[in-house]
C-alpha cells in the first residue's frame, strides 16, 4: 500500500463542496462540542452540546440545510462526487431516523449520551493547569447535560416511544456505578496531576472537587429518573421491528441488503466458521473437536497474561511489531499512523474499540480495552487477532490514513464519515488478511481469529432474529433474551460478563453488531468483483491503496466509487 501517496501528490483545491463538508464540521462541533474534542479541532473544550429536544430540533433543522445545499452542488471531480453521494445518504438516513423518533428512546448500554457524556473524558488531554481547567469547565457542565438528556427522554414517555426495559435497567446499574464515591470522576479527580506529577493549584483541586460531587450527583439524578419515570414506562420487548430495524441497518452499512438473505446467509456463514474450527482444532491435537482444543489452548500457562498491565504491554508490542514488519513488506505506513497506543480503559463495562488520531496527529490513534471488573486473565491466543483487529492493517491503518490524507480528504471525509459496516467489515477483512500474510501461521492464533469471526457470525443470527422476531433455529418459539444468550454461550469462548454484555448490546444496538460480518462479506464481494473486472491487472495492494483513500464512506458509496 502507497499510503504515503497523498502527501506527495499536489494539494487538492477546494471545491464548494468541500466547503459545505468544512462548513458542517464547524456547525456540528458548535452544536455538540464533544466532537471538536474527538477529532482533535478547536472547540469549546469545557462545553456539552444541548441534548434536549429543542437541541436535537436544531441539529435536524441544520442537517436539512445541507442537504438543500448539496442537491444544488456540482461536483468538479471524482473526490467531490463520493462527498455529495455520502453526505446526502448519510444525513437523510438521519432525518428518516429522527422523523422515526428514534433520538427519543436513545438508550442502550454502550453508545448512547448516557455513556457518551462520561467517555469523553478519555479523550481529553491532561497534561497542563489549563487542560485540567478545561476539564473542570466540562465536570461544572454535565448536571446540565443531564438535565436536557432527562428531558429528551421524558418526550419519549409523553410520545410512547421509550426504550427496553433490559436496556434501562443494564444503564441504571451504569448510572448508578458513576455516581458512587469510588466511582469514575472521584477517582478520575482525585488523581488529578500534571504530566510530570506536579500538584495542581489548590484553587484547581476545589473546582475538580465540586466539579467531580456535581457530575456525580447527575448521574444520581439519571439513575433515579431511570428507576422512577423511564423503567415504569419502558417497553417490555427487546425486539424493534422489520420497519425500525431496516432503517438501522441502512445507517450503520450505509447500504441497503436483503434482511431474510442475510439471515440464512448468516447461519451458513456460521456453519461454516463451526467446520474451519473443527478442521484447526485437528492441528492442534489431532481428532480433537473445538472444545478440547480449546481447553488445551486454556491450560497453557505460556499463552496467558494475568492481569491489565501485562495486557497493556503485550498489545502494545505486538501492535508495534505489526507495524514495524507490515512497514517493510506490506504497507507504505506514514510515520504519524506509525503510532499507536494501546490502552485500558478506565471504565469497566466490557468492549474493545478504537478512537482515531486528532486531526493534527497531537493525540494519537488508540485502542482501548474495557475489562469487566472481576475478569484478570487473558489469553493471547484468543487476543492476536484482536489487536490486528483494531490496530493495523485494521481500524488504525484505515482510520489514520484518511486523517492523513488532508491533500484530497475535507475534515468531514477524514474524521467523522462512514459507517460501521465500512469500518468493522474492514477489520474484519484485515484479521483475514493477516492470516493470508502469514501472521496467524500458529493454529492456535488462527483458532482465536476464527472464534472472533464465528461470534461476528453468531451475532448476525442473533440480531436479525431478535428485531424481526425470527423463529429459534430450533424451531420452537421466536427469539428471546434466555434463548439469544445460550446461544451466544454455545457459538463464543469468553466468560459470562462478556457474554451478557454483548447480549445486552446488540438487544439495544439494533443492526450495528451485523455491520461487521456483512460489512466483511460486501468488502470481499467488492475485491472480487473488481478482481474480475481487472483481471491480470488487478493488483491487490493497488486496490487497497484506493479503497483506503476514500477515508470512510457508505458501503454503497465504495461500491460505487471503486467500480466506476
Amino acid at each position: 500500500m502507497t499510503a504515503d501517496n497523498s502527501a506527495h501528490e499536489a494539494a487538492r483545491t477546494p471545491t464548494a463542496i468541500d466547503a459545505i463538508a468544512e462548513e458542517w464540521v464547524t456547525t456540528l462541533a458548535d452544536l455538540e462540542p464533544s466532537i471538536a474534542v474527538w477529532i482533535g479541532i478547536p472547540g469549546r473544550y469545557e462545553e456539552y452540546g444541548d441534548l434536549s429536544p429543542s437541541g436535537h430540533e436544531r441539529l435536524i433543522a441544520e442537517s436539512k440545510k445541507v442537504l438543500a445545499k448539496l442537491e444544488k452542488a456540482t461536483p468538479v471531480d471524482d473526490v467531490d462526487e463520493v462527498t455529495k453521494a455520502d453526505m446526502t445518504n448519510e444525513f437523510t438516513l438521519d432525518v428518516e431516523a429522527s422523523d422515526a423518533g428514534l433520538w427519543k428512546r436513545d438508550l442502550n448500554v454502550i453508545a448512547s449520551p448516557a455513556q457518551q457524556m462520561r467517555d469523553v473524558f478519555d479523550l481529553m488531554a491532561h497534561d497542563s493547569v489549563e487542560d485540567w481547567t478545561t476539564i473542570a469547565g466540562r465536570l461544572g457542565n454535565l448536571p446540565g447535560a443531564v438535565d436536557g438528556y432527562i428531558e429528551t427522554l421524558r418526550l419519549g414517555i409523553k410520545d410512547g416511544v421509550v426504550p427496553a426495559r433490559r436496556q434501562v435497567d443494564e444503564v441504571l446499574v451504569q448510572a448508578r456505578k458513576h455516581a458512587a464515591k469510588d466511582g469514575f470522576f472521584f477517582a478520575f479527580t482525585d488523581g488529578a496531576a500534571i504530566g510530570d506529577g506536579t500538584e495542581l493549584p489548590d484553587s484547581l483541586k476545589k473546582d475538580l472537587a465540586k466539579g467531580a460531587e456535581g457530575s456525580a450527583a447527575a448521574y444520581q439524578k439519571l439513575a433515579d429518573f431511570f428507576e422512577s419515570e423511564l423503567r415504569p414506562a419502558a417497553g417490555e420487548t427487546d425486539g424493534i421491528g422489520r420497519e425500525l430495524y431496516a432503517l438501522q441497518s441502512r445507517r450503520f452499512l450505509g447500504a441497503k441488503i436483503d434482511l431474510d438473505e442475510t439471515y440464512e446467509w448468516g447461519i451458513e456463514e456460521l456453519a461454516r466458521m463451526v467446520e474451519e474450527q473443527t478442521r484447526i482444532a485437528g492441528e492442534i491435537k489431532p481428532g480433537a473437536m473445538v472444545e478440547e482444543a480449546i481447553a488445551i489452548l486454556e491450560a497453557d500457562e505460556s499463552r496467558k497474561l494475568h492481569g491489565t498491565d501485562a495486557l497493556q504491554k503485550w498489545m502494545q508490542k505486538l501492535s508495534d511489531t505489526a507495524i514495524a514488519e507490515l512497514s517493510k513488506s506490506h504497507f507504505d505506513i506514514p510515520d504519524p499512523v506509525k503510532k499507536l497506543e494501546c490502552m485500558i480503559a478506565p471504565t469497566q463495562e466490557g468492549g474493545i474499540y478504537y478512537t482515531s488520531p486528532s486531526d493534527d496527529f497531537s493525540r494519537a490513534g488508540r485502542m482501548w480495552w474495557s475489562v469487566p471488573e472481576g475478569v484478570t486473565e487473558f489469553d493471547t491466543w484468543r487476543e492476536t487477532t484482536t489487536v490486528y483487529h483494531e490496530g493495523v492493517p485494521g481500524h488504525h491503518l484505515q482510520l489514520g490514513q484518511a486523517v492523513y490524507n488532508r491533500a484530497k480528504l475535507n475534515t468531514w471525509r477524514r474524521q467523522l464519515a462512514g459507517t460501521s459496516g465500512h469500518a468493522e467489515g474492514w477489520a474484519l477483512y484485515a484479521e483475514r488478511l493477516m492470516e493470508e500474510l502469514g501472521y496467524l501461521d500458529d493454529p492456535a492464533d488462527r483458532l482465536g481469529m476464527l472464534d472472533g469471526q464465528r461470534m461476528r457470525a453468531a451475532r448476525v443470527v442473533l440480531d436479525i432474529g431478535v428485531h424481526l422476531g425470527k423463529k429459534r433455529l430450533d424451531g420452537t418459539g421466536v427469539w428471546d433474551y434466555d434463548y439469544a444468550f445460550d446461544f451466544m454461550k454455545k457459538n463464543v469462548n469468553m466468560n459470562e460478563p462478556f457474554i451478557k454484555f454483548e447480549v445486552n448490546r446488540y438487544f439495544g444496538w439494533p443492526g450495528q453488531a451485523p455491520a461487521y460480518k456483512v460489512g466483511q462479506r460486501i468488502w470481499e464481494q467488492l475485491r472480487d468483483e473488481v478482481k474480475a473486472r481487472e483481471g491480470a491487472n488487478f493488483d491487490i495492494k493497488e486496490f487497497h491503496r484506493k479503497a483506503l483513500d476514500l477515508g470512510g464512506v457508505g458501503l454503497d458509496t465504495l461500491k460505487s466509487a471503486l467500480l466506476k
